[in-house]
């Protein structure tokens, strides 16, 4: 009976041996996970807007789905043409002229306010197409009315002053109801949190990211 007894305990801590190194490894695992964006050192160009003229009938089909392709990896978003028919019938005269190549991502705030903006070639803030164009698919003035995920144009905060820049929700955010929303994210979101955690030049909380976040050209489909 002890030799029966002294194999089970045997086998016992051979088998708890075995199971502790997986138990630790799990959690090591998830951190590199976290840490897999990896971004490309690119040169992006302040430059004047690319003259595009705006369109003049909407799309009778509108794009379904936009890929930024950056300096950190692709973001797909899909899009609520049905919702929004305005605003991505001059995205996608924007983008297939190729307004957004090689342009950077020039605002990030990380309290309160949960974005990424981008779409001003200028990288001030300032840029536009030289047009604007009506609000559409406002969302209701509640709590986290822009969630996680949303895709909506910046404007002056004026009825009717969208051009061509645009913002990437990356965690719940509560604004006033002033933003198109055409879009939502559906992979890439992670890219976004990668620029937040890396921060704001200056140490604020609003202003240009630390980490760059170039958008190389827009596939639309």
């Amino acid at each position: 009976m002890r030799r029966r007894h002294l194999g089970l305990s045997l086998s016992l801590t051979l088998l708890l041996a075995l199971l502790v190194p997986i138990s630790i490894s799990v959690p090591v695992a998830q951190a590199e996970e976290k840490d897999s964006v990896k971004c490309r050192q690119i040169r992006s160009v302040a430059q004047a807007p690319k003259k595009v003229n705006p369109p003049t009938t909407l799309l009778k089909r509108g794009p379904r789905q936009i890929t930024l392709q950056t300096n950190c990896g692709n973001i797909n978003i899909r899009t609520f043409f049905r919702d929004a028919p305005v605003t991505l019938t001059v995205l996608a005269t924007l983008m297939n002229a190729g307004y957004y190549n090689r342009t950077a991502c020039h605002r990030l705030t990380t309290d309160g306010i949960y974005v990424v903006q981008c779409g001003d070639p200028t990288a001030t803030g300032m840029g536009d197409p030289g047009f604007r164009y009506k609000d559409e698919n406002l969302p209701q003035a509640e709590e986290d009315n822009y969630p996680r995920g949303t895709v909506a144009m910046a404007n002056s905060g004026s009825p009717g002053t969208n051009g061509s820049q645009f913002f990437l929700v990356y965690n719940d955010t509560t604004l006033g109801p002033n933003y198109t929303i055409w879009g939502e994210i559906t992979s890439g979101i992670e890219i976004l949190e990668h620029v937040a955690k890396s921060g704001v030049k200056g140490g604020g909380a609003d202003g240009s990211p630390i980490q760059s976040l170039v958008i190389q050209r827009i596939i639309v489909r």
